[in-house]
């Protein structure tokens, strides 16, 4: 009987100390997504598909939030009710073990409840980028009056990559040097050649 957890993160400027930090506990084994959307199905993502090739009966896995097991109500119900099939417990944090019956329909609501949430983010993001382009069409500024939609340069790509060359600096040397994240010094990367 092995104590499993599982991390997701959606962008690779994420990490998941966060979650590793609030489930606590040792571990046997340790699997997770980093920079995977929660829109890919739970067994498409490489991590998850790891823990499950490895996973038996008896086995406890460990998770921060519901909605880090599956894209929406479905994704999550089907993957627990696997587990659950092949002995495996689920262990939620803040919730506590899910098993048959009363666990599956508490976290058939609250599953629920996260993708009516997500949904609810979505809709206000994008009432909020149309008033930031309306304004900005009539004024040269948004809403909240900045000058562009999107967040601001925080260096100019090409500067970026120039210091890079002339220091023979790694991406993560980079990052530090001008306070920047090194997905952002890999993306000016990419995008200056």
């Amino acid at each position: 009987m092995h104590r499993i957890a599982y991390y997701r993160v959606s962008t690779g400027d994420q990490s998941i100390e966060s979650q590793r930090l609030a489930l606590g506990g040792e571990f046997d084994q340790e699997f997770s997504d980093e920079g995977v959307s929660g829109g890919t199905l739970a067994a498409n993502r490489p991590g998850f598909a790891d823990l499950l090739s490895k996973v038996r009966t008896g086995d406890t896995v460990y998770v921060y939030a519901v909605d880090r097991l599956g894209r929406d109500a479905l994704d999550v119900q089907a993957t627990v009710r696997l587990l659950i099939e092949r002995g495996v417990t689920v262990n939620v944090h803040g919730l506590g073990a899910i098993g048959r019956g009363v666990g599956e329909l508490i976290l058939a609501v609250l599953a629920q409840v996260a993708d009516m949430e997500r949904q609810r983010i979505k809709e206000r993001t994008e009432a909020g980028r149309k008033a930031a382009r309306a304004a900005l069409e009539a004024t040269g500024r948004t809403h909240r009056g900045k000058e562009s939609l999107g967040r601001p340069v925080a260096h100019e790509p090409a500067t970026v990559v120039q210091w890079r060359k002339e220091n023979e600096a790694s991406i993560s040397e980079a990052a530090r040097h001008f306070g920047i994240s090194p997905a952002t010094v890999k993306r000016y990367s990419a995008a200056v050649r």
